[in-house]
């Protein structure tokens, strides 16, 4: 995970190998994906936070990322979610686009949230959508 991460975020420091480990050792905590692709989930209660997605520039655009999202979320939904958030960098218009496309709307904002090595500091979209259809009364 942390050289498909490594590869992927090029703008942000990537996360290293120990802390994906700690994350996946955390309560609710779970991945799916290879290393063309993957996505770190943590599911409190019933909210699923999907922690970071990452797909390598060598199979970026090929649908990877947005068959993957379908699969978390129904993992997510089996542990119990009924709502899923994320937050993304203000300045990733690719992957806001995918969230989009998936059914997530924007929430919220976190001003400078991204620190940026030769950019000012980027924004982060704070995203969410429901899991469970709620059934009509």
């Amino acid at each position: 995970m942390a050289a498909t991460h490594a590869a992927a975020f090029t703008q942000s420091r990537p996360w290293r190998s120990d802390e994906f480990a700690d994350l996946l050792t955390m309560s609710g905590a779970f991945a799916c994906g290879d290393t063309r692709c993957f996505a770190l989930i943590r599911v409190i209660a019933d909210e699923a936070e999907l922690l970071t997605i990452a797909t390598h520039p060598d199979h970026q655009r090929q649908g990877l990322a947005r068959a993957l999202t379908t699969v978390w979320q129904a993992e997510a939904t089996a542990r119990g979610a009924a709502r899923a958030f994320l937050e993304v960098a203000a300045d990733n218009p690719g992957a806001i686009a995918l969230y989009e496309a998936c059914g997530y709307q924007r929430i919220g904002l976190r001003c400078g949230y991204y620190p940026r090595p030769q950019a000012p500091a980027s924004d982060a979209i704070l995203m969410g959508r429901a899991l469970l259809r709620e059934t009509p009364a």
